[in-house]
């Protein structure tokens, strides 16, 4: 018996709040972990526009926001969830006015957000992303490039071993760098110095001995274009593997087109073209840093490790 009495099933939602998009993951968990996934989702918020320049959230961004979790809320009760845990990262850490913000979503929504540390965002981040690939190694590694920080963990299916957050992510590099569509020939080069000096070689040097593993909309977005797939299909995207040669020819392939061209691309998600190519420059510079030739997507991270450390606060 837990502390919900007799029950041993439960109904969990996890929200994660990202500097580009909000995700939701509906399941079915017991003491074993998940036990079916009822429900999952994602749209692109955009809700640290603006922030890397001057740490605000405007105002806009508080009501399309609030737009979003309103419906995920309608949808969380549509499936009679027990429970609701959002978090927020590395805009929402890093915006002077978070507390008006969180302040507002709660009071318009009900749902109550709770501001994940960069450390505390490494730790989930890695429990999902590896979640998949139980019993493949004995050591893992993830790395979440994210809107405004890149997560790179390592650990074995005991605990975490090393974890660090960058505080570089696709939508800061766009918005400090990538000015252009396309960009400059220099400031493709800027961004790869800024990106290679911010990533720890002593931190990245034993990434290659690991079973590697890739997660977010990056990753996800360079297995679909990789396999040309038509639409956005999990079971092919999730599993499937990269080489440091596949990542450098798709990045040859876009790094000279506009905006629109980016778009054109049916695997590339409404309002991920115009940060997509500073996602590959991180990647890039990652397995360039660490020695790293291949990589494993997966399409789980932080929203399935909040969803494993609600299981771990209910029933153990």
């Amino acid at each position: 018996m837990d502390r919900h009495g007799s029950r041993t099933v439960m109904k969990a939602a996890a929200i994660d709040i990202g500097t580009n998009t909000i995700l939701l993951l509906i399941a079915e968990i017991n003491a074993n972990g998940i036990s079916s996934v009822l429900h999952d989702e994602q749209v692109i918020a955009r809700l640290g526009k603006g922030v890397d320049a001057d740490r605000m959230i405007n105002r806009d961004t508080f009501l399309r926001v609030e737009g979003f979790l309103r419906r995920y809320k309608e949808t969380c009760n549509h499936f009679n969830v027990d429970t609701i845990c959002a978090v927020g990262t590395s805009a929402v850490r890093d915006a002077k006015n978070r507390d008006e913000f969180i302040a507002f979503i709660k009071d318009n929504t009900g749902i109550e957000i709770e501001i994940l540390s960069g450390e505390a965002e490494a730790q989930w981040t890695y429990r999902g992303g590896i979640s998949e690939f139980i019993g493949r190694a004995e050591r893992y590694s993830v790395i979440d490039i994210g809107g405004g920080s890149t997560e790179i963990i390592t650990g074995d299916l005991t605990g975490i071993l090393s974890k660090v957050s960058i505080d570089l992510g696709s939508v800061r590099i766009t918005e400090r760098i990538l000015k252009t569509s396309p960009p400059e020939v220099s400031a493709l080069i800027n961004a790869h110095d800024v990106i290679i000096s911010h990533i720890p070689k002593e931190h990245v040097k034993n990434i290659p001995s690991t079973f590697a593993v890739g997660v977010a909309g990056t990753l996800t977005t360079l297995a679909a274009l990789h396999q040309q797939l038509p639409e956005y299909i999990p079971e092919k995207v999730s599993g499937y593997t990269l080489t440091a040669v596949d990542v450098g020819s798709i990045f040859g392939l876009l790094k000279d087109k506009s905006l629109q061209q980016i778009a054109a691309f049916p695997q590339i998600s409404a309002g991920r073209a115009d940060i997509l190519l500073a996602g590959i420059m991180i990647l890039i510079g990652y397995m360039e840093i660490s020695g790293l030739k291949h990589i494993t997507v997966s399409d789980r991270g932080l929203r399935y490790g909040i969803i494993y450390r609600t299981v771990e606060q209910t029933f153990q």
